[in-house]
């Protein structure tokens, strides 16, 4: 006779559970999430949530490790309800910051999927579309970019893939003619042409390195390619989901591509630094 993994009673012959206390556990589990996900006023009381998701916990077999878990996934959903309108208030984003100390969630913990840099990254959208130069942006060491002065540094992507557009050209329909023999020795070869000629474009990987944002520049470092771009020299900006693929102001230039992973970010940080 197995025992139910939830309630420890006596499930049935060659059962582990009962279907009515995994319906139980599972529903605790989504209401712990929903309750935590609920940003919710500045009157939220932090301490009745952490009372109500204690109680579901112990009435739906959850245990302390998993309740953990299931508040980090709450937060995570938080952030993305703040997100819903694209842009993350200074509310929404003190909330969140409340949530997860009064929770005693880590950086680490809370960003396991991206959640905390996303908020992070939001922050710096919002503050330049209201106008304002973000400042929050730190780093561990010294970086290989030549700014200028007055230059101010605000964001730089890791082991982001530079790719080119490069032209390749190829022969279509040629043929090697024929061969008529005229004496001993001797053969005529006619008919041969190498065929037509046909161009086309294709996007090749020339680097991958650190790809920064400043208040005047785009600048790219890696292995062997190394330059920067003046945001009054690009003449477009393409988003794409995972990057972003940028048109300088000149006759022979072509589109150059940045693989950074965050498309939506990196858009709307360039195309807002270029306006400041």
């Amino acid at each position: 006779m197995g025992q139910c993994v939830f309630c420890n009673q006596p499930a049935g012959f060659l059962r582990k559970q009962h279907s009515a206390c995994r319906d139980r556990h599972e529903s605790g589990k989504r209401e712990i999430v929903a309750l935590v996900s609920e940003i919710g006023t500045p009157e939220r009381d932090l301490a009745r949530l952490e009372t109500q998701v204690g109680e579901i916990a112990a009435g739906c077999f959850v245990d302390n490790f998993m309740l953990r878990d299931l508040v980090v996934r709450g937060w995570e959903s938080a952030v993305d309800v703040a997100f819903e309108d694209h842009v993350i208030s200074e509310e929404e984003e003190r909330l969140l910051a409340e949530l997860k100390r009064h929770f005693g969630l880590s950086d680490e913990v809370v960003d396991r999927n991206g959640a905390l840099s996303r908020m992070r990254k939001g922050k710096v959208i919002r503050e330049l579309l209201e106008g304002n130069f973000p400042d929050q942006f730190a780093t561990s060491g010294p970086l290989p970019f030549n700014l200028q002065k007055t230059e101010q540094l605000a964001w730089v992507f890791e082991g982001v893939k530079y790719h080119e557009h490069k032209k390749r050209t190829e022969y279509v329909g040629g043929s090697s003619g024929v061969s008529f023999r005229v004496a001993k020795g001797v053969y005529y070869r006619t008919g041969a042409f190498k065929g037509r000629r046909v161009e086309t474009m294709e996007q090749v990987h020339v680097d991958s390195g650190l790809l920064g944002m400043t208040s005047k520049h785009l600048y790219f470092v890696g292995e062997h390619k190394r330059f920067r771009i003046r945001f009054d020299k690009i003449i477009s900006f393409e988003p794409l989901e995972d990057g972003i693929s940028v048109q300088r102001d000149a006759m022979t230039a072509t589109p150059q591509t940045f693989i950074t992973g965050d498309g939506w970010f990196t858009y709307n940080l360039v195309a807002n630094l270029a306006q400041m």
